[in-house]
This record gives C-alpha cells, sequence and structure tokens, in this order.
C-alpha cells in the first residue's frame, strides 16, 4: 500500500504533516529515511517505524494462483467466472489479479490488494519476464528461433521486442516450445506464432519475473506466498 494510507489508517495525521515527517526523517523504513508519501510499502516485509514506533500490520496480501481455462483474469463479471470468484474461503476485499491471461491460457497469476506492487510489476520501464510453456500444430525449427530474437512483426506493423523461443520438441504436426518475454501485448504469444505459420493449441504461464508457477497446484488451486517468495517480492517495492 502507499505509505500515506498506511499512516492515515495508523495515525490522525494529515497529509502536509505526513510530508513534515518524512523531510525531517522521522518515517524510517527497514532504517532508512522515507522518501515520498507514496511509497509502496508493506510493514510485514518492511520495518517502518514513525517517530520511533513501529507500525504492525498484516492487512497486505499475496497468493500464487494456478488459473485454469475457462476462467477469466478479471475481478467481477457478470457472464464468466472470474480469477477471484475462485477465492471463496478467503477476505476478497480488494483482492485483484496482477496482469491477465486469457481465458483459455492456464497458469501462474499474482493475486493480491497491493494496489502500488501491480502497477510497479506492470511498468514496460521494468522489463519484468514472463515465460510460458507452449504447444502448437505444427513445426519450429531455428529460424523460428531466430526471428522471435529479432523480434516479431505482426501483419499490422506491430513490432514486438526480442523474445527467447526454446524449442522442447518439433514434428510436422505438433510442437513444444518455451517462450520468454518482457511484455505484455493483447494475445502476444498466439500471435507471435502464427506469425512463423503455427498456431497455438495450449498456452500456460510457468514464470512471471523471479516467480514460478507452483507445480503443485492443480488448475483453479491457490496458496499465500511463502517466506521465501515474500523476501524476493521486497525488491519491487520502492
Amino acid at each position: 500500500m502507499r505509505l500515506e494510507h498506511l499512516l492515515m489508517k495508523h495515525f490522525d495525521f494529515s497529509r502536509k504533516h505526513m510530508k513534515k515527517l518524512i523531510s525531517s526523517g522521522e518515517v524510517l523504513i527497514d532504517s532508512i529515511p522515507a522518501s515520498h508519501v507514496s511509497n509502496n510499502v508493506d510493514p510485514q516485509l518492511q520495518v517502518i517505524t514513525v517517530q520511533g514506533n513501529q507500525i504492525e500490520d498484516n492487512s497486505q496480501k499475496y497468493y500464487l494462483l494456478n488459473k485454469p481455462r475457462g476462467i477469466i483474469s478479471a475481478t467481477t463479471d457478470a457472464s464468466h467466472t472470474t480469477v477471484i470468484d475462485l477465492f471463496q474461503n478467503e477476505n476478497i476485499d480488494g483482492l485483484y489479479p496482477i496482469g491477465r491471461l486469457d481465458r483459455d491460457t492456464e497458469g501462474l497469476l499474482i493475486i493480491t490488494n497491493n494496489g502500488p506492487l501491480g502497477y510497479r510489476l506492470l511498468n514496460p520501464i521494468q522489463h519484468i519476464e514472463k515465460e510460458y510453456y507452449v504447444e502448437v500444430n505444427g513445426p519450429l525449427d531455428n529460424s523460428c528461433i531466430q526471428r522471435f530474437h529479432d523480434g516479431i512483426v505482426f501483419h499490422d506493423g506491430t513490432i514486438c521486442k526480442s523474445a527467447t523461443l526454446s524449442i522442447l520438441e518439433s514434428s510436422l504436426s505438433f510442437s513444444k516450445a518455451s517462450v520468454i518475454i518482457s511484455e505484455g501485448k493483447f494475445h502476444q504469444i498466439k500471435k507471435m506464432f502464427l506469425c512463423v505459420g503455427v498456431k497455438v493449441t495450449f498456452l500456460k504461464r510457468i514464470r512471471f519475473g523471479v516467480f514460478l508457477l507452483d507445480e503443485s497446484l492443480s488448475p483453479g488451486e491457490y496458496r499465500p506466498f511463502n517466506s521465501s517468495e515474500l523476501q524476493l517480492l521486497k525488491q519491487y517495492f520502492d
């Protein structure tokens, strides 16, 4: 959450007073003076003190979800089941998916109620990698690897950033591969493979940045971040 929201939640401070405390070095994040009221913070992951008093707050939630086919990456929908509908036994207030997967795509989604975190993870400036396992209905070869590396050009002229294609298996009617991209254009993976003459028949995201899909989770299952994942998450805080 934003630092100002945390301070408003725990103290009767005006925004002007918050800025004064920050400018005077009286708000510390892991012993380092806070720089701005918009800093993204979480007292579960960081030691946050105001005039020497530590704030305790465990309201921020982080989950890994193995998204199944047929579920949409949204918070609400009148016609379709959403990824948030899968969290029937949780307090879903404020929960949302960071980014999206197509309705027929499976795999890793991060679900949280930390709004600034999602903005940071999806900001193109961060160049955060996403890795996918892909099955297609035709052959793949070294020329495909080179075209992905050079940047696929869609039929409408859109140019993709350089991507890494690794061929796992190839035959005339069926191939397996992994793809690493650092952007998220609409239906990007499917369009990239169409440009090299094959159609995606199965798509699964297995990595988002430093976070890996927990293969012990069946499609539709989720779990909270473990301690090591929470530590990794700190690198995306400002």
